[in-house]
């Protein structure tokens, strides 16, 4: 069967292959089939449509007979949403010092959704309780944003991965201080293959109020989702969602993807494929003299100290970014479409550049 015609042309050359983000890699076949299984006829906008119904029965599946699924456009936009749903006016939030939500998000829980975050310098990207408790005081003080919210990232910017026990410390922790806990799950995948478990273990049974489910670094074309785990702990979602600027006409499309990614296990192929991909990077790498790895390889990313001109010469062969450029740090990102000669091909490229 011919493909249908478009007046659209390839302008990339879908060769090139990098590690820079997982975010460069295109959409899984399985997820472009979903969409294309959705499209055609009319289904009502706005979330009132058959696959966002569905969808529901999905991640109750994962996530408990409770939660329910608020799909949106991107990740910023489900943290945002996620934690102005958990938060008065006067809130705060309390995060790692190097969490998504704080360094990579333009100011937009502060700017758009209200809220001060308070973060917590971390060795390795992961907070504990007794780090959180370096923010968590003066809730009866007016002059001070009221700590309402830990948020976790899972797996972490630093690509540490909690285990089941630090969650439920953590959890434990901050509802015993009367806050509620977020979960930024953009690779929430790459977490739970890594420790093969399910996304449940991680998340509602460690006692997680609302979780922020990511779909596009996954091998999703667009969107994510916002879980409410604990409804008691949550208010108005739906008119959140609107308010941010994240509430989809054509619903369906998202929905759909998540199907494909949840119903069966496409989700867990896809992460423990890029995870195995980012082990195969490390050993690599750990057999070049003078390179160093910074953090242990739990799920998809690999960061890494080299040369600054080394990292410049690399960079012209395949992209990648810099995480500290002062320092000499990397960071290289596999995704569930890296294939092993890419990491060989990387690997071979930089043990050129480091004997030149």
């Amino acid at each position: 069967m011919n493909p249908p015609k478009t007046d659209a042309r390839r302008h990339h050359d879908p060769g090139v292959r990098g590690f820079a983000s997982d975010n460069y890699a295109g959409a899984h076949p399985e997820i472009l089939a979903a969409l294309a299984l959705a499209n055609g006829g009319h289904q009502v906008a706005y979330g009132e449509d058959v696959y966002t119904d569905h969808l529901q029965q999905v991640v109750r599946g994962h996530f408990g007979a409770d939660a329910e699924a608020f799909p949106v456009f991107n990740g910023t936009g489900a943290n945002v949403v996620a934690l102005q749903a958990v938060t008065d006016r006067w809130g705060a939030v309390i995060c790692a010092e190097s969490a998504h939500i704080n360094v990579d998000e333009c100011g937009a829980p502060e700017r758009v959704g209200g809220l001060k975050l308070l973060t917590v310098p971390t060795p390795d990207g992961k907070l504990t309780p007794e780090l959180i408790d370096r923010q968590a005081f003066g809730w009866d003080d007016e002059h001070r944003a009221m700590p309402q919210v830990v948020s976790l990232a899972q797996n972490t910017e630093l690509g540490t991965v909690y285990t089941v026990d630090e969650i439920r410390a953590v959890v434990d922790h901050a509802h015993g201080l009367g806050m509620v806990v977020h979960l930024d799950g953009a690779r929430l995948a790459n977490a739970a293959a890594s420790l093969d478990v399910p996304m449940r273990t991680l998340t509602n049974a460690a006692g997680v109020d609302i979780l922020s489910l990511g779909g596009t670094k996954n091998g999703a074309l667009f969107g994510e989702a916002v879980v409410v785990l604990n409804r008691d702990a949550v208010r108005h979602m739906k008119h959140l969602r609107k308010l941010s600027m994240q509430l989809a006409s054509k619903m369906r499309f998202v929905s759909v993807q998540f199907e494909a990614l949840l119903a069966k296990d496409l989700w867990l192929r896809n992460a423990r494929h890029a995870n195995e991909m980012a082990q195969r990077l490390a050993e690599g790498v750990r057999a070049v003299h003078g390179v160093e790895i910074l953090y242990p390889v739990q799920a998809n990313a690999v960061f890494a100290r080299l040369p600054h001109d080394v990292s410049e010469r690399l960079q012209k062969r395949f992209r990648f970014y810099f995480w500290d450029e002062a320092a000499g740090d990397v960071r290289w990102m596999c995704s569930f479409d890296t294939t092993e000669d890419d990491v060989d091909a990387f690997v071979a490229a930089l043990k050129e550049e480091m004997a030149r």
